[in-house]
């Protein structure tokens, strides 16, 4: 495993259009859920713990090593909102791209030929994961760590909140961000031995609402 190859893929300078998505945080910004460093908190627990865990066990459970295309099916089953499955593609999309040309691997091309339209996100970084050496909980907290800065970056620009306080969210975070990416790597484990069912399908409903509002608005600073 290396631990610089881990660092590379859960930095957000790494060019996967991840800075265009705000994770459901304009939505939820314009709707005054989010005014202060205290509600960009409580979002992105809830986001991390409901829609992240789900995220986290699908690229925890590409890297073990399971049917990525199974898996793709069962992130469209666990994803209920049109809007947030487009979404997921087109991330997966541009994911598979920048880890074909950084780690290239047969798995990851045989999922691009059968995928042309792009695989969810997770399932793509599971796979990208797993060709740069590391294992289903890397990847997972890869996954843990982008629910949460995504929204966190984002309010910043919209808000103009302090850096420094979006920053000491993140921070404050960690111990849970951990919690989770051990929980998704053991729910995939187990889903290598019992199937795919065994992967968790925990949702945030609000998100879906939102995101469905959130792509009809013929203005937005960020595309999700």
């Amino acid at each position: 495993m290396s631990r610089a190859a881990l660092l590379v893929l859960a930095d957000g300078r790494f060019p996967a259009g991840g800075h265009a998505h705000s994770g459901g945080a304009e939505a939820a910004v314009k709707a005054g859920r989010i005014r202060t460093a205290a509600d960009l908190a409580e979002f992105c627990r809830g986001r991390l713990h409901t829609a992240g865990l789900t995220a986290a066990a699908l690229a925890a459970a590409a890297a073990a090593g399971l049917d990525p295309l199974l898996l793709d099916e069962a992130a469209d089953a666990r994803t209920p909102s049109p809007a947030l499955r487009a979404t997921a593609r087109k991330l997966g999309r541009q994911m598979m791209r920048v880890a074909r040309a950084t780690w290239p691997s047969a798995e990851l091309g045989a999922l691009a030929a059968a995928r042309p339209r792009g695989a969810h996100q997770p399932v793509v970084l599971g796979l990208a994961a797993r060709a740069a050496g590391l294992g289903p909980e890397d990847a997972a907290h890869c996954v843990a760590y982008e629910v949460v800065s995504g929204p966190a970056t984002a309010v910043v620009r919209l808000l103009s909140l302090d850096p420094f306080d979006a920053t000491g969210v993140l921070a404050r975070l960690a111990p849970e961000l951990d919690a989770v990416a051990r929980r998704a790597a053991v729910t995939a484990a187990e889903a290598v031995v019992e199937g795919i069912d065994a992967l968790p399908a925990t949702s945030a409903p609000l998100l879906d609402v939102m995101a469905e509002a959130h792509a009809a608005w013929p203005v937005r600073l960020f595309a999700s």
